[in-house]
């Protein structure tokens, strides 16, 4: 039984040391403060990170992958309300966003790509869908106020 056990510690040991030096890191303000912890790979952001507001609440989170956000991240302000959240493709927005009023409700969401919108944007107001727009490339080429008339243009299966 031992000899499995020892066998099983130095291959996890060992494995993990083949993946690189990894580090959690903390860095906080003058304060005293938490700015921002997450975990390093060979000195680069990598896997989850969190970023702080001066005062502590939390500002934003979501994962790295070699120095890049990746993934799903969340923006919050300084009284903890959501301020926007979604995908990251090769340090770029991507995908659905959301985005939130002053009151944490959403106001529009988007699809990006490259960092700009590219797709539909749906307005709303109190959560009430109010109007949807199209992009291209970052620039609005058409705007609906009414779901009919946005249905008969449109394949909402773009919408996915």
């Amino acid at each position: 039984m031992f000899p499995k056990l020892f066998f099983m510690a130095c291959f996890v040991f060992f494995g993990l040391q083949s993946e690189g030096n990894i580090t959690y890191q903390k860095e906080y303000y003058p304060s005293g403060m938490i700015k921002q912890e997450g975990w390093l790979k060979d000195g680069v952001k990598a896997d989850f990170w969190k970023f702080y507001h001066t005062n502590g609440k939390l500002s934003e989170q979501g994962h790295y992958q070699n120095n890049q956000r990746v993934s799903y991240w969340y923006f919050y302000d300084s009284y903890g309300k959501p301020l926007q959240e979604g995908h990251y493709k090769n340090g770029k927005k991507s995908n659905w966003w959301l985005f939130y009023d002053s009151m944490g409700k959403v106001n529009h969401k988007c699809q990006l790509s490259n960092g700009k919108k590219n797709g539909y944007c749906l307005q709303y107001i109190n959560e009430k869908l109010t109007s949807a727009e199209k992009y291209q490339n970052g620039k609005k080429i058409k705007e609906w106020f009414s779901f009919s008339s946005f249905r008969r243009e449109n394949n909402l299966s773009d919408l996915k």
